[in-house]
């Protein structure tokens, strides 16, 4: 049985010399533990499922996106004392994404979408620095913060709580152990107020913060949950890819 045409890790060669892509999308994820009862590639497989998904949609609609194999690796510096948690620091991660640009642009693809998953990740100040040594469009988005999680979930979480854990259910529920197993996911918070309240920023020591590793409880998370929320988000994000593809790079703006 062929693969899906939108996604590259399933598509031939027979399949892609005869498509005239649009816009190639990169979901970008992370390795780490997720409370006690989701796996260490919980944002990988979210970003991943999502990317496929919203490419479907816009696939449909016309617009001829394709999802690049997803990256399985984030910032993880406040976790390093975390077994397994695997970290690619940001300068990595502009170099990766500056060999993948390079690639799509001598291919003469124009437009790049970052699908990320993961919180630590930030591309804004990589896109930066490479977007003027680049021809192609860099523009990256988190699929978690598309919509208001509060429509869907009764306390959507930071990590791991019933956000993900819904989404999983949905998605991946072989992966998931039962809810009894799971932490409440209790935070810890900065003693500094302006931390707390997030006018001021720093990185958070995973360790200090969480007992379980996750920040949210999941103790609320059904399948059904995360099956409206999966087609919430990713209808939201195939009319941007829509829109995108229609667009000219070179007139972007009104």
């Amino acid at each position: 049985m062929a693969g899906r045409p939108y996604v590259l890790n399933e598509t031939t060669w027979k399949s892609v010399e005869r498509t005239r892509y649009q816009v190639a999308i990169l979901p970008w994820g992370a390795t780490e533990a997720h409370n006690y009862h989701l796996p260490y590639g919980s944002d990988t497989l979210e970003s991943e499922h999502i990317a496929a998904e919203a490419a479907r949609l816009a696939w449909e609609q016309g617009a001829r996106v394709i999802v690049l194999p997803t990256v399985p690796f984030g910032v993880q510096t406040g976790q390093l004392d975390i077994p397994l948690c695997l970290n690619m620091n940001p300068s990595t991660q502009a170099a990766l994404l500056a060999d993948v640009s390079a690639s799509l642009e001598a291919q003469g693809m124009r437009k790049l979408v970052i699908l990320n998953g993961h919180g630590g990740n930030d591309f804004r100040s990589i896109i930066r620095e490479l977007q003027p040594r680049t021809r192609v469009f860099l523009c990256t988005l988190s699929w978690y913060s598309c919509l208001d999680p509060r429509a869907f979930f009764r306390e959507p979480g930071d990590h791991g709580g019933e956000l993900e854990t819904s989404l999983l259910l949905h998605l991946t529920p072989d992966l998931v152990l039962p809810l009894k197993e799971a932490g409440a996911g209790a935070e810890r918070r900065f003693r500094i107020k302006a931390l707390r309240e997030g006018w001021a920023w720093a990185p958070r020591k995973w360790r200090e913060i969480s007992a379980d590793t996750g920040v949210g409880d999941p103790s609320a998370a059904t399948r059904e949950k995360g099956a409206a929320y999966f087609q919430a988000v990713t209808q939201w994000i195939a009319g941007f890819l829509v829109e995108l593809a229609a667009v000219d790079p070179d007139a972007l703006y009104e």
